[in-house]
């Protein structure tokens, strides 16, 4: 089966063709690194790590760039406030960043580019769109001009005039329009700068990412991905430059966008106080329950997060961890993903389905009493955990690690006042210790071997 992809340019799912299929390019736009990551910047970072697995079964290259964008006002203001040069901020969150995302199964992309170190890419883009008499420069600004380009609006399918005419044109007397964007802006002061042929200055966040894309990717590309907030203007703009730069029909052949991560049906943002961000939950769940949630729902819906939906998500895993510990077979011969599974995947990364399948092949598991049978289901699940970056630790690893975000101690003395309240015929009170437990989220296993726990 081919796959297919739903393209914001075109509004429709589409069969995916690369340009060269020997050589698939992928750009995804990455953190703005100047505090931790919240679990709404964790969603694509999961989606098209996840996107790239499913296009490696089927190409045998895959080039994945996801870059740093480490030179921003954002970054600026939060050195401004805490007194330390920019690059401590923006070292030490591209560290934080990428330790959380590993957390969650996202595997480094094969090439992770910065902001800053491309600004002889950046100058020299904006000298071919001034040549190309699609920019300009005034009062130490170099800026866009999108009257320039028939097409700007195209990808967010908004109207250029409607966008001039509700612009603030107060806002930077020196545009010629009031849409034109900022390629190239001034620096003083403490801000962080470069010489260029307009004065010492830095790029604009647009300029950025086409500079990367074009110099690690190509002119054109097969992918271009982010969040669906990125649309407009971001994507927009990066459109308008690339082509206007290159001279092509095309930036970015598909254009993928996830939706957004909602608290209470609203978008989670600093604004309305409602930001989780993945470094303070790790201390409380799993990353790969992390993944799981965010898995759940279809990547261009949006997904809401809640902690009925992180109970449940390590419920899940709990009980195929639990499955393939107790039915754990001798020489499982490694298997490929199940069809049904990988088709799920293959269009439009249905991963609803794709997790339905993944624990349906689980119940196959825990009810079936065929060694055979049970070899190949073993293999099957570890094939299907892997593609989706879930079931990465042995079951005995994952609830080891379980038992140390709770209080194991206490945990431990509950059970044993319960076994000796069981020996001494004390069933009221072993009634009520395990009530306790259950209460703490503590599911307990008696055998003949003794009793197990485990976090619900």
């Amino acid at each position: 089966m081919s796959i297919a992809v739903y393209n914001t340019l075109t509004r429709k799912k589409e069969p995916f063709t690369p340009i060269n299929p020997e050589r698939v390019v992928m750009y995804v736009c990455g953190p703005t690194v100047y505090n931790f990551a919240h679990i709404g910047n964790a969603r694509p970072a999961v989606i098209f790590d996840l996107w790239r697995r499913v296009l490696e079964r089927h190409f045998p290259q895959v080039i994945y760039a996801r870059n740093i964008t480490d030179v921003d006002d954002k970054i600026n203001q939060a050195a401004a406030e805490q007194q330390v040069p920019i690059s401590v901020i923006s070292e030490r969150y591209t560290e934080a960043y990428l330790e959380d995302m590993g957390a969650v199964g996202v595997r480094p992309p094969t090439i992770a580019p910065k902001a800053t170190e491309h600004i002889s890419e950046i100058i020299a883009m904006i000298e071919r769109l001034i040549h190309n008499q699609h920019a300009y420069a005034a009062e130490g600004h170099v800026l866009f001009d999108v009257e320039s380009f028939e097409d700007y609006g195209r990808l967010s399918r908004r109207d250029m005039r409607e966008m001039i005419a509700g612009a603030r044109v107060d806002v930077a007397p020196y545009k010629r329009n009031p849409a034109d964007f900022v390629l190239w802006k001034p620096s003083s002061g403490d801000l962080p700068g470069w010489d260029s042929p307009w004065g010492y200055g830095r790029p604009g966040w647009h300029i950025e990412c086409s500079a990367m894309a074009a110099k690690h990717l190509g002119d054109v590309i097969d992918i271009h991905g982010g969040g669906q907030d990125l649309v407009f203007p971001h994507h927009e703009n990066e459109v308008a430059q690339s082509r206007c730069a290159h001279g092509q029909s095309h930036f970015a052949r598909y254009w993928l966008h996830n939706g957004f991560v909602q608290m209470d049906s609203r978008k989670m943002s600093k604004s309305l106080g409602n930001v989780l961000t993945v470094h303070e939950l790790l201390k409380q769940w799993p990353g790969e329950v992390l993944r799981y949630v965010l898995l759940s729902a279809h990547y261009r819906q949006p997904l809401d997060w809640s902690e009925q939906a992180l109970q449940q998500a390590r419920k899940t895993l709990d009980r195929l961890y639990v499955t393939l510990r107790d039915h754990a077979v001798q020489d499982v011969v490694p298997s490929d993903v199940p069809e049904t599974l990988a088709k799920a995947l293959e269009d439009d990364l249905n991963t609803p389905i794709a997790l339905a399948e993944l624990n349906a092949l689980g119940k196959r598991l825990a009810n079936t009493q065929d060694l055979d049978q049970k070899r190949i289901l073993s293999a099957q699940i570890k094939a299907s955990g892997e593609l989706l970056g879930v079931l990465a630790q042995q079951p005995e690893e994952w609830f080891a690690a379980q038992k140390t975000t709770v209080d194991a101690d206490k945990i431990e003395q509950l059970i044993n006042d319960r076994n000796a309240a069981r020996a001494n015929r004390d069933f009221a009170t072993a009634d009520q210790l395990r009530d306790k437990l259950t209460e703490m989220g503590v599911l307990i296993e008696d055998s003949p071997q003794g009793t197990t726990w485990r976090m619900e």
